[in-house]
């Protein structure tokens, strides 16, 4: 099989197999919570993403992996992941953690969609081998990262219902 269609087919799958862990076991798990823990919880897996700066670490990716893709990938996954952190540690100051999420979350995003675009300008998926170890986060990580990024939009976006509608059928009282 031609590694083109060999990282496509893996993405495709990635993101299949994420959508239907989420929709089974994490997206009923969220939408129970307050969107304040459900923001928490999204920010706590994207503060790892200071991970993504192994795109650039001789050893661990192939030498022709191209700089253009690379670099940018690192640095706006670092960028976001420290934004996750400081939304993290400023729960306390509730103006401020909502800041952070709206930022982390709309660099996150960004992020993920211009290294799809810069993926085809360098012809990524047939030079998909310069990845290395690295292989596993396109496909693994990043699908799950653009869903959760998904899935906080839709709590921003949202409204939260008080706890008088939820729990009096919509009755103020």
């Amino acid at each position: 099989m031609f590694p083109q269609i060999l990282f496509q087919t893996h993405l495709v799958l990635g993101y299949v197999a994420w959508l239907l862990c989420f929709g089974a076991y994490i997206w009923p798990r969220l939408k129970t919570m307050d969107h304040f823990d459900a923001q928490r919880a999204i920010a706590t897996l994207h503060s790892f993403r200071f991970f993504g700066l192994v795109f650039m670490l001789p050893g661990v990716v192939g030498p022709n992996l191209p700089a253009s893709f690379a670099a940018p990938a690192a640095y706006w996954d670092f960028t976001t992941g420290v934004l996750a952190m400081l939304a993290l540690l400023s729960v306390r100051i509730r103006p401020l953690f909502w800041l952070f999420v709206v930022a982390f979350n709309l660099v996150g995003f960004v992020d993920l969609l211009f290294n799809y675009y810069h993926a085809v300008q360098v012809d990524l998926p047939a030079k998909a081998g310069e990845l290395g170890a690295v292989y596993a986060i396109p496909i693994l990580i990043v699908p799950l990262l653009m869903i959760t990024h998904v899935a906080a939009f839709y709590f921003l976006l949202r409204r939260q219902p008080n706890a008088t509608q939820a729990f009096g059928g919509g009755v103020t009282a």
